[in-house]
């Protein structure tokens, strides 16, 4: 094995005990896919990313949960971002993915580094009423209780996630899913997460992100799946342009994250947030 280090953080907070925690794994060569499997793995958490070479502004990266590679991974992209400005200092950091080259500009902000990255060109397809019904089965919910201004989608800025907004905040706070039932339905649709929202007002959502996909039950701040959502937001004509919204996640889970989503008025959409060291 080529010298390499691996670094822990959680994405989306300036608190460990909140965010999404990750883990960045830097060496000079990639190791194997299966090695890399098996160190997201042994790390445990819900993605691990894989990047090398160790210096340059150009890096290749690889996204693994303890189960599966997934094409994109935004809060541990963040973290990659923080690891590279703290070792490697300021600047845009161009990421080759298996899904497109995603930038990450990286600074420090107030004391604290901070990483946005510019995801690739988004796209969205109206859900089919059969999917729909078939993830409210397995999530125990109702169609009446859904907010259709927000119409069900399958959204993609890297992964494909399926946007379902709530009318109540009430439901959003009680999540129990078959996760058996539901793991299978999002493979056949090749599904990385639900994006299930409630929107408060027109710049902050409340998120909750099933990944039974990954073996996780929920992810407490799923940076692809918030570019998805601006993305589908802007695309659908749902949102005005340029616009930021800020999504909050993980407070269900007692691991509340923060994520700033800045919409332009066309191409990539820009999820920034901090992260700190576990």
């Amino acid at each position: 094995m080529t010298d390499s280090s691996l670094h822990l953080l959680s994405a989306f907070t300036t608190d460990p005990k909140g965010g999404n925690p990750a883990g960045v794994w830097i060496g000079d060569t990639l190791p194997s896919p299966e090695t890399m499997q098996r160190i997201a793995a042994d790390v445990g958490f819900s993605e691990t990313a894989f990047v090398a070479p160790q210096t340059g502004f150009e890096r290749t990266v690889r996204y693994y949960s303890p189960e599966v590679e997934v094409p994109f991974c935004g809060h541990a992209t963040v973290a990659t971002g923080v690891v590279l400005g703290e070792l490697s200092g300021e600047g845009t950091y161009k990421l080759a993915t298996t899904v497109g080259e995603v930038p990450v500009a990286v600074s420090v902000q107030e004391g604290q580094w901070q990483a946005a990255l510019t995801s690739v060109e988004p796209t969205h397809a109206l859900a089919s009423d059969a999917l729909v019904a078939d993830i409210l089965s397995a999530l125990g919910w109702q169609l009446d209780e859904l907010d259709l201004s927000i119409p069900p989608a399958r959204a993609y800025a890297g992964a494909w996630h399926l946007v379902l907004a709530v009318a109540q905040a009430e439901r959003l706070a009680h999540l129990d899913y078959d996760f058996d039932q539901l793991k299978a339905l999002m493979q056949q649709d090749s599904l990385l997460t639900l994006q299930l929202i409630w929107r408060e007002s027109p710049s902050v959502f409340h998120s909750r992100n099933p990944f039974p996909v990954g073996g996780v039950v929920e992810d407490p701040a799923t940076g692809a799946a918030a570019a998805a959502l601006g993305g589908y937001l802007r695309d659908a004509q749902l949102t005005s342009v340029p616009h930021q919204i800020v999504i909050r996640q993980g407070e269900a889970m007692g691991r509340p994250s923060r994520l700033v989503v800045d919409i332009p008025a066309s191409g990539g959409i820009v999820v920034s947030g901090m992260a700190v060291r576990l």
